[in-house]
């Protein structure tokens, strides 16, 4: 499981026009799921995320997690080619991500293993032509995976 987290000051995404999530600050977490992720790579990530300290505290230094941020919230938005593979050609394999049906499970545990942590949490639309729109604040991106994190 990988989880692109982009610190905003506010994001949305749409389909079809209509807005179906939006926030002010916090994180927009773009979430691929591959073929094989369990409960504890969903737990582990959401846990994670939940804990990252990349917001400012009083100081102005990244040592804050999202609690500290008034208003703070998640937008996650399922993003399969997370897990494209161009080493070879120039067309990306999407081989490594996970069927639809798994990928749209692990991705719902993933938004309500954040919402048990006690955050909001708003979502895109799984397998719709989404538009994200962000402003990205700093910017700080990190690049989570689940994989290879020891236990």
């Amino acid at each position: 499981m990988r989880v692109l987290v982009q610190r905003v000051r506010k994001a949305a995404v749409r389909v079809d026009d209509a807005v179906c999530g939006e926030i002010g600050p916090g994180a927009l977490l773009l979430v691929g799921i591959s073929r094989g992720d369990t409960e504890a790579d969903v737990t582990f990530l959401a846990r994670k995320v939940a804990a990252l300290r990349i917001y400012d505290d009083a100081e102005g230094k990244l040592n804050a997690d999202i609690g500290s941020v008034p208003g703070g919230a998640f937008l996650a938005v399922s993003q399969f080619t997370l897990y494209g593979d161009c080493r070879k050609g120039n067309r990306p394999s999407y081989i490594e991500a996970a069927p639809a049906e798994e990928g749209r499970a692990q991705f719902e545990r993933f938004v309500h293993a954040l919402v048990g942590l006690g955050h909001r949490v708003e979502t895109g639309r799984f397998q719709e032509q989404m538009l994200v729109s962000l402003e990205n604040d700093g910017p700080v991106t990190l690049l989570l995976e689940s994989r290879g994190r020891g236990s």
